[in-house]
């Protein structure tokens, strides 16, 4: 629910989701400096029980429309 927050805070759209093998994937939209922050806050502090050894970003494209709405945490 943090990351929830943290992209609804920054105005993004986009999920996450813990997987089982201990990672987290997801897609993130929104202005492409908010996307930016949004990127460090994930690599460097993300949720309060998270231990973060490396954050690794694809996939990046410059979108003309949003193709999500809201930030969820998908289960």
């Amino acid at each position: 629910m943090y990351t929830e927050r943290e992209g609804l805070r920054l105005g993004l759209v986009g999920w996450v989701k813990n997987t089982h093998s201990g990672t987290v994937v997801g897609q993130v939209q929104g202005p492409a400096d908010m996307v930016e922050e949004m990127k460090v806050w994930l690599s460097k502090e993300g949720s309060p029980s998270s231990r973060i050894t490396r954050a690794v970003f694809t996939n990046q494209r410059s979108i003309d429309k949003l193709e999500l709405s809201g930030f969820k945490t998908r289960f």
